[in-house]
């Protein structure tokens, strides 16, 4: 793995333990009810699939590694060019589902 590709995994990386601990202990009316939570949570996502996404131009086949590198890079292009029409239940559902396991998946790749 080049340091280029590296450094981008640690991004995402950052990013998938920063939304971790933004919503520890947080249910889904906090997320929903908290412009300021939302947003940092939002930031991240979009930090992430961007990160990925730089990674995935660098390193051929980076979908094999990790799951759903696709779905994440789009997710990151909904939030950016579609903000107004984010379902923020499928949202939740999707971060509650998917994190845990990608933050796991970026330790153990870094």
């Amino acid at each position: 793995m080049t340091l280029r590709v590296q450094k981008y995994l640690v991004d995402a990386q950052i990013a998938v333990s920063a939304i971790c601990e933004f919503l520890e202990e947080k249910t889904f009316e906090d997320f929903t009810d908290n412009l300021l939570l939302r947003s940092a949570v939002e930031r991240q996502l979009i930090t992430l699939g961007e990160a990925l996404n730089l990674a995935s131009q660098e390193k051929e086949n980076l979908e094999l590694d990790i799951p759903n590198l696709p779905q994440i890079v789009g997710l990151r292009n909904r939030i950016v060019h579609g903000y107004n029409s984010i379902d923020y239940e499928l949202l939740w559902i999707v971060i509650q589902t998917n994190v845990p396991p990608l933050h796991q998946r970026l330790i153990e790749l870094l």
